[in-house]
């Protein structure tokens, strides 16, 4: 019996069509039962497809994956059918971007929760709805009763996702992926809710996966981070060993383009240049074409992973030069 929650080894994912794109590779990653882990990286690093197949909701025509994904032991890259179905929202759930997207426009959000608990959990519908409504008083709706009744669009979008939130949590899953939940938010309602999920995350004592650019969210909501850049992952430990002594030249850029940092007139430092098209697999570091550090050894080979700690990686030729002088 395993003591982890979630381990991927060496996964990769490739999306054919008119070009491939190599969109996740060799990544590898685990987290322990009650854990939160954020995902941080720029847009196109491939944290959103992670979690995707995480899920098994990548197009299966159009999708390869190789490596192996295992849930509290289960292998998921096997599970097909009824299996594939009670996996999906019983044991892991998500909580989706844009809620007014992935909430049924023409059924009510009491009727949606409801639907997947009598699917999962085999109870009636009035035993259903209560849990419907006990979903919308955890996570804080006003007049709960009346908003079983509501469709997605009367709600505001700080209330759909509470909703969708409360869908996702509904048949109390043991691992919970969350894909930028707030982006879409204005930034009163974003730290309700990510004070909501971290308050929700002890109280059913589940694990939880972030996705997330935001560094602030980040350190909000996550005990770790792991940075990713091309499809895999460059950097992971602790928050506060990312935040206090980052080794990637890639995580030090992206906390130095902070706007909390910047004063007044001066200019935000940005990194250079643009991520790679991903359309080969990488054979060197991806990030070697932006980055100040880069020797020709970077561009000759995949880097190492450096491990300066128990659950501390760096996946760097250069993460003793990258640790800014004190």
């Amino acid at each position: 019996m395993t003591d982890k929650l979630l381990e991927i080894d060496h996964l990769t994912v490739r999306f054919k069509g008119a070009r491939t794109v190599h969109a996740i590779n060799d990544l590898s990653l685990s987290l322990g039962p009650g854990e939160t882990l954020a995902l941080l990286g720029e847009s196109g690093s491939g944290k959103s497809v992670t979690l995707k197949a995480l899920l098994r909701l990548l197009p299966p025509k159009r999708t390869e994956i190789e490596g192996d994904i295992r849930v509290g032991g289960t292998d998921i890259l096997r599970l097909s059918g009824r299996s594939l179905q009670r996996y999906r929202g019983g044991d892991v759930s998500m909580v989706f971007q844009e809620p007014a997207l992935a909430l049924d426009p023409v059924y009510t959000v009491g009727a949606q929760i409801a639907e997947t608990v009598m699917r999962h959990k085999g109870v009636s519908r009035s035993e259903a709805m209560e849990v419907a409504l006990d979903m919308l008083k955890r996570v804080k709706i006003p007049s709960p009763e009346r908003r079983l009744q509501n469709y997605p669009h009367e709600l505001s979008g700080g209330m759909r996702q509470r909703v969708m939130i409360a869908l996702a949590l509904a048949c109390r899953p043991r691992l919970l992926l969350a894909d930028e939940p707030t982006t879409a938010l204005d930034a009163t309602v974003q730290i309700q809710i990510l004070l909501l999920l971290r308050e929700l995350q002890k109280e059913f004592g589940m694990g939880v996966i972030f996705v997330t650019h935001d560094i602030g969210v980040a350190v909000e909501i996550s005990e770790r981070i792991a940075v990713m850049y091309a499809g895999q992952i460059v950097e992971e430990g602790t928050t506060r060993e990312i935040i206090k002594d980052p080794r990637h030249p890639y995580t030090r850029g992206l906390l130095a383009a902070n706007l909390h940092d910047v004063a007044r007139g001066e200019r935000l430092a940005a990194i250079p240049g643009a991520p790679p098209a991903l359309e080969t697999r990488p054979a060197s570091c991806s990030f070697a074409p932006r980055c100040a550090l880069a020797g020709p050894d970077c561009r000759a080979g995949l880097p190492p992973v450096v491990t300066p700690a128990p659950r501390r990686r760096v996946a760097c030729l250069r993460a003793d030069e990258a640790v800014p002088a004190e």
